[in-house]
């Protein structure tokens, strides 16, 4: 009786489990594999991240690059206040003048070291920040589309189409397209873009001061006397 019963319960157990597995292949059927690489890719606002990040990597590299001219020409100040020490016909007034001089100079040099040190890496760290705070936000409104797309359809589970495991392994190793709504999700986040370039352009122009299109009163014309 006992056996029965064992035998009974898996039989329960198995089709429960095979329950959840036709469940899992509903879910995948009816579409809820997306791509979240591609969706980053092909979003506008990634695109207009990435330019801007550029844009401050460039300012950083041009600050270090004329930090980095300005050691140089002080390198080149103290090598020639060297070779003037050298010289055998150096007065000891204008030598010790000159020996000060150069001392001062190395001293600044030394603090322009340190000063360029830690500039490259503040930057460096503010432009990691600048670069994960973008990427955070954009991955946040990605998913706040697919979540809307989840309720929409009363999904259960859904997989990012493009993870990959801890060993490197892609999570998904095949699926249909018809359970890629990637396409839709890129739609629906880049349906924003007109919008909001066109409000940032009307509230760029109504912020800069008007030109006044009235024109200059004319002035009247003289009455020429006749003779």
């Amino acid at each position: 009786m006992g056996q029965k019963v064992a035998i009974a319960r898996d039989a329960a157990s198995l089709e429960w489990g095979l329950a959840d597995l036709r469940g899992i292949e509903a879910e995948l059927a009816a579409g809820s594999l997306p791509d979240m690489q591609r969706a980053f890719k092909e979003y506008y606002k990634t695109k207009d991240s990435e330019s801007k990040v550029n844009d401050a990597k460039n300012a950083a590299k041009k600050e270090f690059d004329d930090r980095a001219d300005g050691y140089k020409k002080a390198l080149d100040e103290v090598n020639k206040l060297n070779q003037q020490l050298d010289a055998p016909a150096l007065s000891p007034d204008a030598k010790a003048q000159k020996s000060k001089e150069r001392d001062e100079k190395i001293a600044n040099i030394k603090t322009m070291e340190r000063e360029i040190n830690e500039f490259r890496q503040t930057r460096e760290q503010q432009l990691q920040q600048q670069a994960m705070r973008m990427r955070e936000g954009i991955v946040q409104e990605i998913t706040e589309i697919v979540l809307e797309r989840v309720k929409a359809n009363g999904m259960d589970l859904v997989f990012d189409k493009s993870g990959q495991s801890t060993n490197y392994v892609p999570i998904v190793l095949y699926s249909r397209d018809s359970a890629d709504f990637t396409a839709e999700i890129i739609t629906a986040l880049n349906k924003k873009a007109g919008t909001e370039k066109s409000s940032e352009k009307s509230s760029s122009s109504s912020s800069s001061p008007g030109t006044s299109t009235t024109k200059p009163a004319a002035t009247p014309a003289k009455s020429t006397p006749k003779p």
